[in-house]
């Protein structure tokens, strides 16, 4: 009797230890799993705020300037919107220009390639430069590098006074006094265009961009 009872104690107390062994090793697999990434797993965040001034580095790839430009004009070509993406970052890399900013502006000053002013696309002129009436409808580039090279070398213009990187082909450069008065975009309206609204806008396609 005495030795039943021994080994039915015995057994409790090995069923009771294993019990508490599972739920301590449940506490600690609960634990530390929210640390552990899962494949494919997406958390809500607050899209980073885009930076407003003219000078400076824009956070966002080519990838993501397309997208946000296919959404507002689906019918363009891809390619083609990628690599003039690629070539705003490119560009305003070596003047040090927020690609962002230049990107958006052209996407404003050209209805996202549509081209419904005065502007037309064999002109890859990208940011409405001299355009005045149909008289003088802007200036012409030879191809889409220099267009682009142009728009940003007017960004520098506008926000910074440094030295150019690049030799200027922007024929409206030394127009732009006094250097460096728009660091930011707000400051583009009344100067760059005269839309009082004109940094508004640029502003809220800037906060667009950044859900990318």
């Amino acid at each position: 009797m005495q030795v039943k009872i021994f080994r039915f104690l015995t057994l409790l107390s090995f069923v009771l230890i294993v019990c508490t062994s599972c739920r301590t090793s449940a506490k600690y697999a609960t634990t530390t799993d929210k640390y552990i990434p899962m494949y494919g797993k997406t958390t809500h965040q607050e899209p980073q705020k885009p930076s407003k001034s003219i000078a400076g580095r824009g956070t966002k790839n080519a990838d993501q300037l397309t997208a946000f430009f296919l959404v507002n004009n689906p019918n363009s070509d891809r390619s083609s919107i990628l690599r003039l993406a690629r070539l705003y970052i490119a560009e305003a890399g070596i003047e040090g220009i927020n690609s962002d900013v230049a990107f958006v502006q052209m996407c404003l000053e050209t209805g996202f390639l549509t081209f419904t002013g005065l502007v037309s696309p064999e002109m890859h002129n990208y940011c409405g430069l001299g355009a005045i009436d149909a008289a003088h409808p802007g200036e012409w580039f030879p191809n889409e590098q220099t267009g682009v090279r142009a728009h940003i070398q007017h960004l520098h213009a506008y926000g910074t006074t440094g030295q150019l990187q690049q030799v200027l082909v922007d024929t409206r450069y030394e127009f732009v006094h006094p250097r460096g008065k728009a660091p930011e975009i707000f400051q583009l309206a009344g100067t760059w265009a005269a839309d009082t609204n004109y940094g508004d806008k640029l502003d809220r396609l800037l906060s667009l961009l950044a859900q990318y």
